[in-house]
């Protein structure tokens, strides 16, 4: 089962073909790093579509890429400071693959302009192991004596009477 510690990374970036391949490698270090393994490969392959897009189209290779993990989907975003570059004319078919091969996808604009593209991937559970019941450990502490010895009507005298009773037990 997969840790449910909320967990964020950012990297800025600088696009170049020699650029995708390193920061491939980095956010796959960081899914391995959150025991997140059967989530590198379509994030790694995501990255790198769009990645590539961007030095292809844009005129701005400057670039963030922030990760986010909730404990149940890894939001992964990359954001261009390019006001130019149209997803839906120069990222087209880009953006198809993406979503083919995410939960779920999207795009927005940021309050500055920026173009921001995002894609989800769900944990997938692994192989199910069946929980085997364990024997309780043996405890150190000792219980206190249970009055036995006490008779039933004592047990319903008023409460001077069982004092007085609980005192010739003894």
């Amino acid at each position: 089962m997969k840790t449910a510690v909320p967990c964020y990374y950012h990297i800025d970036v600088e696009v170049g073909p020699e650029r995708v391949g390193q920061v491939s490698r980095i956010l796959a270090a960081h899914l391995r790093h959150w025991d997140l393994e059967n989530l590198v490969d379509p994030v790694r392959h995501g990255t790198e579509l769009l990645l590539r897009a961007i030095d292809q189209h844009a005129t701005d290779k400057h670039t963030s890429i922030e990760m986010w993990w909730n404990g149940q989907h890894l939001i992964t975003a990359i954001g261009g400071e390019d006001r130019d570059l149209r997803p839906d004319q120069d990222l087209r078919a880009c953006l198809a693959d993406i979503a083919a091969m995410s939960d779920g996808w999207g795009c927005c604009a940021s309050g500055t302009g920026c173009t921001i593209i995002w894609f989800s991937q769900r944990a997938r559970s692994g192989e199910r192991v069946p929980l085997v019941p364990t024997a309780p450990a043996p405890t150190l502490r000792s219980g206190l004596p249970v009055p036995r010895a006490l008779p039933v009507a004592v047990l319903g005298a008023p409460a001077n009477a069982v004092d007085d009773a609980l005192e010739g037990a003894r």
